[in-house]
């Protein structure tokens, strides 16, 4: 059976939506992950709790998301992409509204980290939904534009979450109306399904044990290739991971910058400045070798990193040095989604674009935690020439695997 044929009767017959649908679809993804990051790591600062233990917090946003490839592929075995995305939002969205009702100290991390999991492990069916209508809708040569338009509601979904988050929070009287606002915007997300037709998943049989037999062949052949190994290898590097970015509100003091700022910089600011990034990195992508887009994008990263690292410890130089980094985050991020995309065709889609996903968030999750102790030991500029000295090496690692393999002619293509 093959079940990544480029044309196919059963693939999508009528017109591809705009891709700015996958924007609102992902929003709720990003909402989530900037109220951890920015909002609740702005406020658990100034309630004196140290930046490893709001790091750590932080990265339990990312944890779900390693091993969420596990789960997957009930997304493309039993319901509808439409009706998994119905039911991870409003699950998620509950878990936002719970995490504004508990006091935001040292003694209240460990019930926030259990709910910020639960509502993630939620997320990652939305997101898996999400993967799967844009991997069948979307045609080849407009993977870049839609993974651009994709990023852009994840990323900018962080601006929204972390900076109307600290925005109200600093105007509000309790912080369970901030967590109720964000949860009922990504419930609202729904409204973009309408626009959608559920497509029908090629590997699916009326048996569901020939379908799962299908979904395997169908994951094994997609990553026993040669692009198939190296986008797995992309997974892996310490790059593009934009891990900084989510302590630049617990570290703004060291810029001497106020909370208003952060909220528009680090915030709103800084999501729509990553979603244009995003857009123009999926533009770039559509138009060269979107492997070799990334790693250039990687390299933009780290030197944005090492460039405010060195900068002045004014208000102004943090303003333009995290939206530089912003915009390089964003180029990394579209990148990724388009050298994914392009190496899982449809068949398994959300499986095999959540094998890919969760192994990427491993550095993100690994780059957190490590910037976070390296700020503790190292200061700002540590932290930041740390993430780009990783950055920088995982390139360089990458560009010497692969010159191997072409030298040597190493066969990748595997045998079953």
């Amino acid at each position: 059976m093959d079940t990544t044929a480029a044309t196919s009767t059963e693939e999508i017959s009528h017109k591809p939506v705009h891709p700015f649908l996958f924007t609102i679809l992902i929003l709720p993804m990003g909402v989530s992950v900037g109220f951890v990051s920015v909002t609740l790591g702005y406020l658990l600062s100034e309630a004196g709790v140290s930046v490893e233990k709001i790091a750590a917090l932080v990265g339990a946003t990312l944890l779900p998301h390693i091993f969420k490839f596990i789960w997957a592929p009930l997304v493309d075995t039993t319901l509808s992409f439409k009706k998994w995305y119905l039911m991870a939002s409003i699950i998620s969205s509950v878990g936002i509204i719970a995490t504004g009702i508990f006091p935001l100290n040292a003694s209240s991390l460990p019930i926030l980290t259990l709910i910020v999991l639960a509502s993630q492990f939620a997320i990652t069916f939305l997101c898996m939904a999400t993967e799967g209508l844009m991997a069948y809708d979307v045609p080849l040569a407009l993977k870049g534009r839609a993974g651009g338009f994709f990023q852009a509601g994840n990323l900018g979904g962080v601006g929204v979450g972390g900076g109307i988050g600290l925005f109200l929070a600093q105007r509000l009287s309790a912080p369970w109306m901030v967590s109720a606002s964000l949860g009922l915007i990504c419930l609202a997300c729904c409204l973009a399904l309408f626009f959608f037709k559920d497509p029908k998943i090629t590997i699916k049989e009326e048996q569901l044990s020939k379908t799962y037999e299908n979904l395997f062949k169908d994951v094994w052949n997609t990553i026993k290739t040669k692009s198939g190994l190296l986008a797995l290898m992309l997974c892996f590097l310490t790059l593009g991971t934009g891990a900084a970015g989510n302590l630049w509100a617990s570290i703004a003091k060291d810029w001497h910058v106020s909370a208003d700022t952060v909220a528009l910089v680090t915030g709103i600011a800084s999501g729509l400045i990553s979603a244009v990034g995003c857009m123009i990195g999926g533009y770039i992508c559509d138009r060269m070798n979107s492997r070799n887009a990334y790693l250039l994008f990687g390299l933009l990263a780290a030197a944005a990193a090492a460039g405010l690292g060195y900068a002045p410890r004014t208000e102004m130089m943090f303003i333009i040095g995290t939206s530089f980094y912003a915009m390089t985050t964003g180029l990394c991020y579209a990148g990724f989604t388009a050298f994914v995309l392009e190496a899982i065709g449809k068949g398994a889609a959300a499986t095999k674009y959540n094998i890919f996903a969760a192994l990427s968030n491993s550095p993100i999750y690994l780059m957190t935690y490590v910037v976070g102790i390296a700020y503790t030991h190292l200061g700002a500029k540590g932290m930041l020439n740390t993430e780009a000295a990783f950055a920088v090496g995982a390139v360089l690692l990458f560009i010497v695997v692969q010159k191997i393999m072409y030298r040597n002619k190493v066969k990748v293509k595997l045998g079953m």
